[in-house]
C-alpha cells in the first residue's frame, strides 16, 4: 500500500485530498503572504483518527503541518515549499463534546469556530469572553496554538487564562487525555501551558475545556476622540477607576487606521477627524446596571465622545475598529507587526518609533491600532501614497527592525498574540535571551526529537 491508501484507510475517502486544485485552500494563508506545497492534506473527524495519521506520518518520517481555520497572519499553518509535508486540517473536529453550567465549562473540539462557541455559551444564558475579528472563520484549536488575545483581554485574559484542560496528540501518535475542568489541580507540571501558545511544533490540540462566565446583561459603547496616545492611557485610569472589572475592552486607533476604513464605506461619527481614538466599552452581568451614566461620568475631561444609544449604534462603531485590518489590504502591502509593551509606556514608544519610521520613509502611513488596555498594539504601515509596491514591500525586513528595536527599548514583545509563525521564526533569536531559546530548543527536542512536528515555525 502506499502512503497515500495508508492515510484513506486512516481517514476515508472524505478526509484525504491530494488534487492539486482541491488543496489550493490549505496550502497559503488568507492574506496570500505564504504558499507552500503537500503531498497530501488529511481531514481526520476524531481524535483517534488524528493520532492514526500523526502515528503514520511519525513512522514514515514525514512532517506534518497542523491547522485550523488558517487565519493566521505569521505563515504558522501554512506547509513549506518540499511538496512532501501532510497539511493536518481539524475542521472536521466540530463537536461540542459537553456545556456544564454549574461548572460554568464548556468542552469543545479543536475545530469548532470560535463564534459557535460563543453561541453555545449565550444559549446557555453564559459568555465565553474570547472575541476578534476572524471570530467567524478561526477555530479554537487555532486559538489555542497562538494564545489569541483579542479585545477583551482587559478583563478575561488570554486563550491560556480561559483554559482549564486540552486533549492533545502527541508527535509520536500517543494521546494526554489532559481534559480535566477542574479550576484548582496541583499535581505537578501543568502540562497544558507546553501546547497553548506553541503553535502546534510540540503536538495536535485535538480538545480543550474551556472556562465560562455569566452571560452579560448590560453594556455601554462610547466612541472617544483623544489628541494623544498619552490622553487614552489618561483615559483608561479614569475609567477604571469608576467602572472596576467592569471595563472590558479600550481599543485605540490612529487617524489614519479609521481613514481607510471611512475610504472604504465607514461612518465618522464625529463631524471634524481627530489625531486618535478610542473605543470603550462597559459590561455588567447585572441587568439594569447604568452603565452609560458611569461611563459618561469617566469622560467628563473627553473632548468629544459619542455613547452608543442602542445595539445598532454599537455595531456601527465597533465595525469601525474592525474593518481596518480589510481596509488596508487595499493601500498596497501592508507590513503588519504585533507588539506589547508596557501600557505605560505605551505613549513614549509610540511617539519613538513613529519618529524613527517617517525618518525612514517620509509620507508612510502608520496605521496603528489595538488594545491598548493590555499594552498591544497592532503597529502596521502602509506606503506613501503613490510610491512603488514592490519598492515598499521590498523594506518589510529593515522596517520590521525599526518596529522591534523600539520594542526591545521598552521592554516589549515583537509578538503580542499572533505567534511566531515562520514570519519571526529567525527574528526573535535577536530579541530573547540565550537561556530562554535553549529552553524552548529543549523542550521541543524532548517532545518531538525528529522535528515532524510543524517544522520551520517558532523555534529553529
Amino acid at each position: 500500500m502506499t502512503f497515500h491508501d495508508r492515510l484513506r484507510d486512516l481517514v476515508g475517502t472524505a478526509g484525504l485530498l491530494t488534487d492539486p486544485g482541491v488543496m489550493a485552500g490549505y496550502l497559503a494563508d488568507w492574506r496570500g503572504a505564504y504558499q507552500g506545497r503537500a503531498t497530501a492534506v488529511v481531514r481526520p473527524a476524531t481524535t483517534a483518527e488524528v493520532a492514526g495519521v500523526v502515528r503514520l506520518c511519525h513512522e514514515e518520517g514525514v512532517a506534518v503541518v497542523p491547522q485550523g481555520g488558517n487565519t493566521g497572519l505569521c505563515g504558522g499553518a501554512v506547509p513549506d515549499s518540499s511538496g512532501t509535508q501532510v497539511v493536518l486540517s481539524l475542521t472536521r473536529l466540530r463537536r461540542v463534546r459537553a456545556l456544564d453550567p454549574a461548572n460554568q465549562t464548556i468542552t469543545v473540539e479543536a475545530g469548532v469556530v470560535l463564534a459557535d462557541v460563543q453561541a453555545a455559551a449565550r444559549n446557555a444564558g453564559l459568555l465565553f469572553p474570547l472575541s476578534l475579528g476572524a471570530e467567524g472563520s478561526c477555530t479554537i484549536g487555532g486559538n489555542l496554538a497562538t494564545n489569541a488575545g483579542g479585545t477583551a483581554v482587559l478583563r478575561y485574559g488570554t486563550m491560556r487564562d480561559l483554559t482549564l484542560g486540552l486533549e492533545v496528540v502527541l508527535p509520536d501518535g500517543r494521546v494526554w487525555d489532559g481534559l480535566r475542568a477542574l479550576r484548582k489541580d496541583n499535581t505537578g507540571y501543568d502540562l497544558k501551558h507546553l501546547f497553548i501558545g506553541a503553535e502546534g511544533t510540540l503536538g495536535v490540540i485535538t480538545a480543550a475545556v474551556l472556562t465560562l462566565f455569566p452571560g452579560i446583561r448590560a453594556r455601554a459603547t462610547a466612541w472617544v476622540a483623544l489628541p494623544s496616545p498619552r490622553a487614552a492611557v489618561d483615559l483608561i485610569g479614569a475609567v477604571r477607576t469608576p467602572a472596576g472589572d467592569r471595563l472590558t475592552t479600550f481599543e485605540l486607533m490612529s487617524r489614519q487606521a479609521v481613514e481607510f476604513v471611512l475610504r472604504h464605506g465607514g461612518r465618522d461619527p464625529f463631524a471634524d477627524p481627530h489625531p486618535w481614538y478610542a473605543l470603550v466599552e462597559l459590561t455588567d452581568t447585572l441587568p439594569g446596571a447604568d452603565l452609560d451614566d458611569v461611563l459618561a461620568r469617566a469622560m467628563t475631561e473627553v473632548t468629544d465622545a459619542v455613547l452608543a444609544t442602542g445595539p445598532a449604534q454599537a455595531a456601527a462603531l465597533w465595525a469601525l475598529r474592525e474593518g481596518i485590518s480589510e481596509a488596508q489590504n487595499h493601500e498596497g502591502p501592508s507590513l503588519k507587526h504585533d507588539v506589547t509593551v508596557p501600557v505605560s509606556d505605551l505613549p513614549a514608544f509610540v511617539e519613538r518609533t513613529d519618529a524613527a519610521l517617517r525618518q525612514a520613509v517620509p509620507g508612510i502611513r502608520l496605521v496603528t491600532y489595538g488594545h491598548v488596555g493590555d499594552g498591544n498594539l497592532h503597529y502596521n504601515l502602509s506606503k506613501p501614497a503613490g510610491s512603488d509596491d514592490a519598492a515598499f514591500a521590498a523594506r518589510a525586513d529593515e522596517l520590521a527592525r525599526v518596529v522591534y528595536d523600539s520594542v526591545a527599548g521598552f521592554g516589549g514583545s515583537i509578538s503580542a498574540e499572533h505567534g511566531l509563525g515562520q514570519s519571526k521564526r529567525e527574528t526573535v533569536r535577536d530579541y530573547k535571551s540565550a537561556v530562554e531559546l535553549s529552553l524552548m530548543a529543549q523542550v521541543k527536542g524532548l517532545l518531538d526529537p525528529t522535528g515532524l512536528m510543524n517544522p520551520g515555525k517558532v523555534v529553529t
